[in-house]
């Protein structure tokens, strides 16, 4: 009679590639928030993610092809695109609509924060790729949640929206560090309530004519 040891008689797991797909990225972003993006690379991936680092190079192409990924993934970045509050939303109307969701999101997900300070603090090759495809991906996203909507005439609606959209990212990772700004509780309820109605009325102020 033949006994079978355990590794012959359990059948190896097979595998779920979406699963360390996922995995694989994660790893990137936690990478990324830690260690910043110079630290990105497909050895520290792979032991980050707990995987074969030939699975980056079968499922990604390498870690040229996980940067491109994290770039073009839209639900982190900025997540689903939030349905009109009013059908008969204007331009200024839809955009405040879409930079309370992309802040209600930001404020709520540390690792989205974690990353957007790295890419303050470490400039890179890897970074400047992510946010080629970032941009892209984003620029769609936009033009689908706006549809025909577009800024009045005269009115520079991508800078003011920069421009808003930098404040808002600043503030919440300022939160982080020292709490405040310009004598503003950046941690308090009602703190945090002013800024998002001061944020609000300069969007909507200087996207109507």
């Amino acid at each position: 009679m033949t006994i079978m040891t355990e590794n012959e008689a359990t059948p190896p797991r097979p595998r779920n590639r979406s699963a360390t797909e996922t995995r694989i990225l994660e790893a990137a972003r936690v990478i990324i928030a830690r260690d910043g993006f110079t630290a990105l690379g497909v050895n520290a991936v792979a032991a980050e993610a707990g995987c074969d680092k030939k699975l980056i190079t079968r499922y990604f192409g390498g870690i040229e092809g996980i940067v491109e990924t994290l770039g073009g993934d839209l639900g982190f970045w900025v997540g689903p695109i939030p349905p009109k509050a009013q059908p008969d939303a204007s331009y200024a109307d839809r955009m405040a609509e879409l930079l309370a969701a992309s802040q209600a999101m930001l404020v709520n997900d540390d690792l989205l924060q974690r990353v957007l300070a790295a890419e303050l603090a470490s400039p890179s090759a890897a970074l400047l790729a992510v946010e080629q495809k970032r941009s892209v991906a984003i620029g769609r996203w936009l033009a689908e949640a706006l549809g025909p909507l577009t800024a009045p005439p005269g009115i520079d609606g991508p800078a003011i929206n920069a421009v808003v959209l930098g404040a808002m990212h600043y503030l919440t990772l300022r939160a982080r560090t020292t709490g405040c700004f310009a004598g503003v509780d950046l941690t308090s309820e009602a703190g945090r309530a002013r800024i998002d109605a001061a944020l609000q009325t300069l969007l909507k102020k200087g996207l109507t004519p």
